[in-house]
């Protein structure tokens, strides 16, 4: 297949093909410069259970995994296993697997906030042979039920506080789930009456004594054994299991650490990064396998969302992974800061922020674009991080580009973007360290490639300038299927093999992609026009009073409508000096709140010259924030649309019928 430049970063094989009858057009395949005849792989590593053995034999004293102990109520410093000590304690858990009758290939949940003991079963299961099926902390008692029974998981491996979730539905997993190893401190009398049910409880200090006297050679997988069985959320049904393979999760690492050495940022031993993502999604599990890999060391944080902050200034990460709605608080956050300086502070401060975000917009890196700022105005910043951030990594959602441009100019470090879905391994794109490429989330990595097919329909050229399509992925970092669900594994593919994953996005003329919309949240108003839902949220995201958004409209509507959940502190603000009084969830009520929001949403609208069809009629305010817990969002933080439909259709309701008024 012929092959020419497509950019800065990509190669295109092949010319595509354009639209005949039924057959939609399609791009050329596009491959990182990088992975133009082959996709990369290490010698004599060919799994995960390979990677952790040489990074021990690479780093075995390096730190390895970090936790703070809790003396008299209060975290002390990090305490750490070094790579050796690790690999003691993983031979050990892997020999007692065969003790509770895990065999190679044998599937095992964990439920867990991340902590150490969950990278050692990780480790273990690795070196066993046997699959990790794990439960989303967050995740309710029918999914845990779901995903235990649906994977026949034999044992649960779970932190001690998990046990009155797991309690509910013991009564209807115990028929595959026959172990249950916990660490931690547990409630007794629930113990007792899990056992009394038939269920062996064993403690981990137990199971690794058991591995000690009994211990056992390896059973190293296969690079085509399943590694994992990652169930996603999804927003309605009963979540898929995604099979991913040790060949899958090693390509993804490799991918990753050939970009890191691609962008001049190599991650090396003396890094380190916080582990608070859950790593029952993917984005968590391959951070940790990227760092093990690179010989960085894993701290795990207390598993308290109000004690992160504390977490981070102990554990001075020099590589920070978060989802966007962490970076955005971390943003507000910092600008509230600015708000309570003295106004020559903060007109300086505001100055310096301008004046880095225009070094960065003429193409100097965050490092680069001034050393005296960095290290004078912006120096309390970056200590609130520790003081050692290299770069920052946002994956889960799009990142607006006013929050990538500000922390990368107030902390001095780069701010990337990936792209991915479990079903992918997550890092599938990553952005790169330079500001022409902000709002993209880069070239594809070295284990895959991309195609675009075409929507004639939708307006998406995939042979135009700049190619536009639904995304299409090959390659080994692809998961192998749904779990025993053939019909949705056949639907996913297509008969070149590629997957197809629903969103929509464009290639730039470097070579780097750009996600515009997600196929099943595009709709058609009364007039024809459709609605790239997503991009406009992106949009209207921008708005300064603005928390979080979902915007709605329908086929029989031509308007489209919005529900907001406002900043307080800002709303509140605006209350006191307007007259309008009450606690938030009052000022939101109020008619003149909603119309300050409404014509804040259509001055960033305005902003970003969107169409007359895409400004928002009418909104309405919610004051309580969208969150997993609240199931308005799934554990990626994407919406939850069907349920916000569900719980706002009077408001819809209302909404439209003022509008016309």
């Amino acid at each position: 297949m012929s092959s020419h430049q497509a950019g800065e970063f990509v190669v295109a094989l092949g010319e595509g093909q354009s639209e005949q009858g039924e057959k939609k057009a399609l791009s050329p395949v596009y491959r990182n410069v990088r992975a133009k005849d082959s996709f990369p792989s290490k010698q004599g590593i060919k799994t995960l259970f390979d990677q952790f053995e040489a990074s021990v034999k690479s780093f075995p004293d390096r730190n390895c995994l970090g936790w703070r102990p809790i003396k008299n109520g209060k975290a002390q410093g990090f305490s750490w296993y070094t790579f050796k000590e690790t690999h003691a304690i993983v031979k050990d858990a892997a020999s007692a697997m065969a003790t509770i009758n895990i065999k190679p290939g044998g599937k095992i949940g964990i439920y867990s906030i991340n902590c150490p003991e969950f990278m050692l079963v990780i480790q273990a299961a690795n070196r066993s042979g046997s699959v990790l099926v794990p439960l989303y902390d967050s995740l309710g008692e029918d999914a845990v039920e779901y995903t235990v029974n649906h994977s026949q998981a034999s044992a649960i491996f779970l932190q001690g506080a998990k046990f009155p979730a797991l309690a509910k539905a013991i009564a209807n997993i115990k028929k595959n789930a026959k172990t249950l190893v916990y660490w931690g401190e547990a409630d007794g009398k629930l113990v007792k009456d899990i056992e009394n049910q038939g269920v062996k409880v064993i403690t981990w200090k137990d199971f690794l004594a058991a591995g000690k006297q009994n211990t056992t050679s390896p059973n190293p997988p296969k690079e085509s054994d399943l590694a994992t069985i990652m169930y996603t959320s999804g927003t309605t049904g009963n979540p898929k299991g995604v099979e991913l393979t040790h060949k899958n999760i090693l390509s993804t690492v490799i991918g990753l650490q050939e970009y890191t050495r691609q962008g001049g940022m190599e991650v090396r031993p003396d890094d380190s990064i916080l582990s608070y993502l859950t790593m029952a999604h993917i984005f968590g599990r391959v951070s940790e396998e990227f760092a093990i890999a690179c010989g960085a060391a894993i701290g795990y944080w207390q598993g308290d969302v109000k004690l992160l902050t504390q977490d981070v200034a102990e554990l001075r990460p020099s590589i920070f992974i978060a989802v966007p709605r962490v970076l955005e608080r971390m943003q507000g956050g910092i600008a509230q800061k600015l708000k309570g300086k003295g106004f020559v502070v903060q007109l300086l401060l505001s100055l310096a922020l301008r004046y880095k975000i225009a070094m960065l917009h003429l193409g100097y890196d965050a490092h680069a674009a001034s050393p005296f700022l960095d290290s004078t105005l912006f120096k309390p910043f970056k200590k609130a991080f520790g003081g050692r951030v290299r770069f920052i990594v946002s994956g889960g959602a799009p990142l607006a580009k006013h929050v990538e441009e500000y922390l990368a100019a107030s902390l001095g470090a780069p701010v990337f973007q990936g792209y991915g879905l479990t079903e992918t391994c997550g890092a599938s794109f990553v952005g790169l360290p330079r500001q022409a490429h902000s709002g993209t989330v880069g070239p594809p990595t070295t284990s895959l490639e991309l195609r675009f097919e075409g929507n004639s329909e939708l307006g998406y050229d995939p042979l135009a300038k700049p190619p536009r399509g639904e995304i299409c992925v090959r390659g080994p970092q692809v998961f192998a299927g749904y779990h025993n669900d053939k019909k949705k594994t056949d639907e996913a593919f297509d008969k070149d093999g590629y997957f197809h994953s629903g969103d929509v996005g464009e290639l730039t003329p470097a070579g780097c992609l750009k996600v515009i919309d997600r196929l099943k949240n595009m709709f058609k108003l009364a007039q024809g026009e459709y609605i790239a839902a997503e991009k406009l949220e992106q949009v209207y995201k921008e708005a300064e009073n603005v928390a979080q958004v979902w915007v709605y409209g329908n086929s029989l509507e031509s308007t489209l409508v919005a529900v907001v959940v406002p900043e307080e502190r800002d709303l509140k603000k605006w209350a006191s000096a307007n007259g309008v009084s009450g606690s938030f969830s009052e000022i939101c009520k109020d008619k003149k709140a909603r119309q300050y929001v409404l014509e804040d949403l259509n001055k960033a609208g305005k902003n970003a010259r969107v169409k007359g069809f895409e400004r928002i009629a009418a909104v309405w305010l919610e004051p309580e924030e969208w969150s997993v817990d609240n199931d308005m969002m799934t554990p990626s933080f994407k919406l939850k649309r069907p349920q916000l439909q569900k719980k706002y259709q009077k408001q819809i309701d209302e909404m439209y019928k003022s509008s016309k008024k």
